[in-house]
């Protein structure tokens, strides 16, 4: 199953589950600052996102909630998160998995639409600057190998949505952040140009919210 398709999935189960549990109320959206953090389900794509070679991540950072009207506000966020993609192999030689790790300081701006005063939509774009990629490798290889963030592009930029259900203080939400440039830098080696690696970041989190005032 392609990894979009269960990003669907999901977002229309915790849909169905949020307007399940919800009554009609009063949908203001209020001002809010906050910490939040959760788990990434990260990827590298080419032509299309998998859920091959997920890599298991975090991220953690704070949010603030500013209203422009009754129901819909602007979300700008600052996270450390991490993305990536591991890779499994078991042939004749050698059998394990390695993990190419990139360390993101990352800024999302979304919209946020409050479907009621507990259930909001929310998408926008996001901005992120790499500090520290790694490679690891477990198995019959083992190693660990810093890599010179030089060597890729420091920044990345894609579009991102989601859902999130207000229990105040805290909140839960599910996001999906669909990157749209590539990890590797443009090189030109003997008159050939190509872009290593030629893959971009594709990452699902599930993240929890606690409101500071």
């Amino acid at each position: 199953m392609k990894m979009q398709s269960r990003i669907l999935y999901a977002l229309t189960l915790l849909m169905t589950a949020s307007f399940g549990v919800m009554q009609a109320q009063d949908d203001t959206v209020s001002t809010e600052f906050g910490i939040k953090g959760g788990l990434n389900m990260s990827n590298l794509y080419t032509d299309d996102a998998d859920d091959e070679n997920i890599l298991y991540g975090f991220n953690a950072g704070l949010y603030a909630t500013l209203p422009i009207s009754d129901f819909i506000a602007i979300q700008p966020e600052i996270l450390f998160t991490t993305k990536g993609a591991e890779l499994e192999y078991n042939n004749a030689f050698a059998s394990g998995s390695s993990k190419f790790k990139l360390n993101y300081i990352e800024v999302p701006l979304l919209v946020r639409v409050n479907i009621t005063k507990n259930f909001n939509v929310h998408a926008g774009g996001y901005a992120s600057y790499l500090v520290s990629s790694k490679l690891t490798g477990e198995g019959d290889f083992n190693f660990e190998e810093e890599i010179d963030t030089d060597d890729l592009n420091k920044f990345d930029a894609g579009i991102a949505a989601g859902v999130g259900v207000d229990f105040n203080p805290i909140s839960i939400g599910l996001r999906y952040n669909y990157g749209l440039t590539t990890v590797g830098k443009e090189r030109t080696v003997g008159g050939t140009t190509f872009t290593y690696p030629d893959a971009k970041n594709s990452n699902l989190s599930l993240y929890l919210a606690y409101k500071l005032n």
